[in-house]
């Protein structure tokens, strides 16, 4: 029930032997499927022929079983779900992006934004290339390609691309003999790999991805290492490592990723908790019961029962056939969906003072509704409590907040945010608390831009998501 839409998530498959590689990565989609709801799509590797199938739409309505026996047997697969915040919502835009060039073909799938991705492609066009996208991802696949051409492997010019695209990138590239799995070198997004007993290697967005397929894990790919897979086994490429300081994105803990995964030898579950934790001690409240927003809420909640020794209880019904609401494009669809997502259990709230504890408070609509719900299910008072700091800045780095337009910490105090939210009280996690709440061995190595505007890389020359339709629009 956050106010954010997330990024994407993706997945790859190397086997020793040809396989139906397609179910492998249809599972592991569905796994990451909170990742990104808009399009999915996969490639499968047959013997150096690529044969894919995407669309819009949920994994498991894109993905029938014919659709799947479509795809084929092979020993390699990548794929993809989808939450543009760059470009709109076509099947165009769906990844994974299939390149073919003189030296072979190329399948591609990206979670992330770049931060320089207009002047890219701008540069690109005047050359000459002719886009069938609008999605950054694009862009990406140019650059490998051109590097690709005067190139030995596929690896070298992946490389050599790094030196080039800046910005958020985890990426899993197949091509006909080798599945690489990249992340960019200061490691905003995550990136992981295991094995299954069958000695398949699984490249995922998420440990809980691996965890789906039956995959052991092996370890997290770092920030600048270029994975790569082949007949002969694995070899890492480290010469972009140890370039840029760590900046994983403090809000996959707080929100995006599902809280049975692990990042960088964090447990995401325990890291919430933690912020539940930090919430009681510095935002100490008077209350009967503690409940959480599902799902990202939950924990965070339990965090703050614990802590306070308030009992801890289930105070909504979510229905769990409706999809993450913030994915739904445009506030009336997301106003909609709202009001069948959540019940109230009256039973839990009637008649007492409730806490409420949330991932984040980021427009402000979705707290305020549900903070009605519970005074109209019999909640004499409700305290609001949010898990993250307030918003005040745009992300560059795959999160769908580009401007401060609609960030309600920029428009208001907290105590009118509170008045215009309907709770008796609110408070927010201490900005000096998000290094507690992962235990980083690197207390500086996350990025918290979106609470303090301060970002390590160029702000885009360009930042609405529909800059290259604009970019279309206005030639």
């Amino acid at each position: 029930m956050s106010q954010l839409r997330e990024e994407c998530g993706v997945f790859g498959v190397f086997s020793p032997q040809k396989q139906d590689v397609a179910s492998l990565v249809y599972y592991g989609l569905f796994a990451l499927q909170h990742r990104g709801q808009e399009s999915c799509g996969i490639v499968v590797n047959d013997d150096g022929l690529f044969h894919d199938y995407k669309d819009t739409g949920l994994v498991q309505d894109v993905f029938t079983s014919d659709h799947l026996k479509l795809l084929e047997e092979g020993n390699m697969a990548v794929g993809h779900v989808r939450y543009g915040t760059t470009g709109s919502n076509e099947r165009s835009n769906a990844q994974p992006i299939v390149v073919n060039h003189h030296k072979g073909r190329m399948a591609l799938a990206h979670n992330g934004n770049l931060v320089n991705a207009y002047q890219i492609r701008q540069s690109l066009e005047e050359e000459g290339c002719i886009f069938h996208t609008t999605s950054d991802t694009e862009v990406i696949s140019y650059v490998i390609t051109k590097n690709r051409v005067k190139s030995s492997s596929i690896e070298e010019a992946v490389s050599l691309s790094m030196n080039t695209i800046d910005g958020a990138y985890s990426l899993v590239v197949m091509s006909p003999s080798k599945l690489i799995a990249v992340r960019d070198k200061r490691g905003y997004r995550p990136l992981c790999y295991g094995i299954t007993d069958d000695e398949t290697y699984i490249v995922a967005s998420e440990t809980c991805a691996l965890d789906s397929v039956g995959a052991k894990f092996i370890r997290e790919i770092e920030p600048g290492e270029i994975v790569v897979f082949t007949k002969d086994g694995v070899r890492s490429i480290k010469e972009h490592c140890k370039k840029e300081k760590p900046q994983i994105c403090i809000f996959e803990y707080i929100y995006f990723a599902r809280p049975d995964s692990v990042i960088d030898g964090i447990s995401v579950h325990e890291a919430r908790k933690r912020a539940g934790v930090c919430l009681a001690l510095e935002h100490p409240t008077d209350a009967d019961v503690v409940i959480g927003v599902p799902d990202s809420g939950l924990d965070a909640a339990l965090g703050y029962s614990q802590q306070s020794g308030i009992p801890y209880g289930i105070g909504f019904i979510k229905n769990k056939y409706i999809a993450r609401t913030f994915i739904s494009p445009g506030q009336k669809s997301r106003e909609n969906k709202v009001r069948i997502k959540l019940n109230v259990l009256s039973s839990t709230v009637k008649g007492k003072r409730v806490i409420l504890v949330d991932d984040s408070i980021v427009r402000g609509t979705t707290s305020a509704r549900i903070v009605k719900q519970l005074r109209e299910a019999g909640a004499t008072e409700v305290h609001v409590m949010s898990a993250a700091p307030p918003f005040i800045a745009p992300c560059y780095y795959g999160t769908d907040v580009d401007s401060k337009e609609n960030l309600i910490a920029c428009r208001y105090s907290i105590s009118e945010i509170k008045e215009k939210i309907g709770a008796d009280s609110l408070g927010y996690l201490n900005i000096d608390s998000l290094k507690n709440i992962i235990c980083h061995k690197n207390a500086t190595g996350f990025c918290k831009g979106c609470f303090t505007g301060e970002y390590a890389t160029q702000i885009p020359e360009k930042t609405n998501k529909d800059r290259f339709e604009k970019k279309i629009s206005e030639k």
